[in-house]
């Protein structure tokens, strides 16, 4: 797990490797992540929208950016936590993400931004 704080905002991240999903001899690597977002600020935040950047060994970079996450825009009270699964695809097995959450504090519309930390997926089997 990887673990990174802005503003008070605590953002985790683990990663799986997929097998069952994914399928090597036609270069599709599948793993999911769960994002812990905690609110250790005094304030009651919105999460508005992401940003990430992923790298795929060999292949080209690319940013994936939208409305929330999988489909939400959670508000946090502080002291809450908010989590969510989603996934990424490689095609060499070996890859890394990292991005940035952007905020919003309710009491007064002050948008901020939130690093996610970087963190790694790559197939166990790949390692040897």
């Amino acid at each position: 797990m990887v673990t990174e704080i802005t503003r008070g905002i605590k953002v985790s991240v683990e990663t799986e490797y997929q097998p069952g999903y994914s399928s090597p001899s036609q270069y599709h690597y599948v793993f999911t992540y769960r994002v812990t977002i905690e609110n250790q600020n005094e304030n009651t935040i919105q999460l508005l929208s992401r940003l990430w950047h992923i790298s795929d060994a060999g292949y080209a970079n690319r940013e994936v950016q939208g409305e929330g996450v999988v489909g939400q825009q959670p508000i946090m009270e502080p002291g809450q936590l908010h989590q969510y699964v989603s996934g990424c695809n490689l095609k060499s097995g070996i890859g890394k993400m990292y991005g940035l959450f952007m905020m919003e504090r309710i009491v007064d519309g002050h948008r901020f931004e939130v690093a996610i930390p970087q963190f790694h997926m790559i197939a166990p089997f790949k390692l040897n």
